[in-house]
């Protein structure tokens, strides 16, 4: 009898819910340290555990003895640790706005059009714009570059923050969790070197935070007032609000672009 039909009829549907659950935690947590220094410490943790499995084989009773007492109380270390982030998925499991990382489309797209209302006027007026879209990579460390906000997001705040005269104007909003979650917030710039020289901190920026996390991110020249969007170090241009519209869409429902929209070699 082999191993799969053991399985079959050994395993009943308690064990298959009792699975499923366990795998969807396990998700959701490395969905969250995804991309933080949280991953860092769950790393260090793992070694930690490492190390006791080595004490126990080796029976290194002194090590032993701290890493058991260690553990009697993980429970109250692991929240100790990680209560930013445990925060923030028992917000979205109480508001329903992420599960398995499928995204409220109605909710998601009147974001957008905030962003785009927004993106448009400062375009007009010619002032420079920087707006990341948080997606499956957490960005919480580049949160804590800037100010936290928290806000509803909304294309008036937006267009105020990117005013000459506001302080956050020179670093980029985020967007999280269907938040603006921080303003004046700095990007790791870009280390590609066949990018054009006279290409800007702004977009420079975004070419960076696109290059190393799957982030979306909303470009305004200050000097051409033009939209751009880029994507996994890729830019698009953007000819009007209609197209950032739609580029935004497509990529919000995961699809691929169209034909038309090709990407660009910015001289900025």
């Amino acid at each position: 009898m082999g191993i799969i039909e053991i399985l079959y009829h050994q395993i009943g549907i308690k064990d298959v819910m009792d699975i499923s659950i366990v795998a969807i935690i396990l998700y959701q947590i490395l969905r969250i340290v995804q991309g933080t220094r949280a991953l860092q410490v769950m790393l260090g943790l793992v070694l930690v555990l490492g190390l006791y499995g080595v004490s126990l084989y080796y029976k290194l009773y002194s090590l032993n003895w701290i890493l058991t007492h260690f553990f009697d109380y993980f429970v109250i270390i692991f929240i100790i640790l990680f209560q930013d982030q445990l925060r923030s998925a028992l917000a979205n499991v109480g508001t329903g706005r992420k599960v398995l990382g499928i995204f409220n489309n109605k909710s998601e797209y009147l974001e957008i059009e905030e962003v785009v209302e927004a993106a448009g006027v400062l375009s007009r007026e010619r002032i420079g714009a920087l707006i990341v879209f948080e997606r499956r990579h957490g960005l919480e460390n580049i949160v804590g570059t800037g100010t936290r906000l928290g806000a509803e997001i909304h294309s008036d705040l937006i267009y105020s923050v990117f005013q000459p005269s506001s302080p956050l104007h020179d670093g980029a909003v985020l967007i999280q969790d269907g938040k603006l979650a921080a303003a004046g917030c700095f990007l790791p710039l870009s280390n590609n070197i066949e990018i054009d020289r006279h290409l800007g901190t702004r977009h420079r920026a975004a070419l960076g935070i696109s290059e190393i996390s799957d982030a979306i991110v909303v470009t305004v020249s200050e000097e051409t007032g033009r939209i751009n969007i880029c994507l996994d170090g890729i830019f698009y241009a953007c000819g009007n609000e209609n197209q950032l519209r739609q580029y935004l869409k497509h990529v919000w429902s995961n699809e691929k672009l169209d034909e038309k929209l090709k990407p660009i070699k910015l001289k900025d």
